[in-house]
């Protein structure tokens, strides 16, 4: 529920706690993307906050020229409509920034994701075959099996053209 919750820009405040939330729902305190480490809580975000001030989400981006890159985004409970807010906050900042571009790329065994993006907009552009192998070298702590039993080998690339 919307009343339920808030969301916020992160600040330097959640730089403590947002490596514990990362492992938690990561396996580390760092992400790989197309070959690329993040590290969340060096990065711009938002959090959403239950009314006594628990995390219960976090979005976090990279802006690059005209286009902006969701990384994580992560919502407790999911089906809540947190995860639909935190895209909508990182929608409005990449759209204010001048971005015409609002990309990510997920894995082939994230069927919730999948849906959920392709709901809110997003369209599936790529798919890049056994990029999880990559990713594995620098991240060996990459599962071999994903989510409901699938093998994790594909990331999929989504976006959606922002209009600045």
């Amino acid at each position: 529920m919307l009343s339920d919750y808030h969301v916020r820009p992160s600040n330097d405040a959640d730089r403590e706690w947002i490596p514990a939330f990362t492992r938690e729902h990561w396996g580390a305190e760092y992400v790989v993307a197309h070959g690329v480490i993040y590290v969340p809580h060096r990065l711009p975000g938002f959090v959403a906050e239950n009314q006594s001030g628990a995390v219960v989400g976090l979005a976090t981006y990279v802006l690059e020229r005209q286009s902006c890159e969701l990384v994580t985004l992560n919502a407790v409970p999911e089906g809540t409509g947190i995860g639909s807010a935190l895209l909508r906050a990182v929608v409005a900042a990449a759209t204010n920034a001048g971005c015409t571009r609002l990309w990510l790329v997920t894995t082939n065994d994230n069927l919730n994701g999948l849906a959920f993006y392709q709901k809110r907009g997003l369209h599936i552009i790529a798919v890049h075959r056994d990029a999880l192998a990559r990713a594995r070298r620098i991240k060996p702590s990459i599962p071999l099996v994903g989510a409901n039993g699938i093998p994790l080998r594909d990331e999929i690339e989504l976006q959606m053209l922002l209009v600045p």
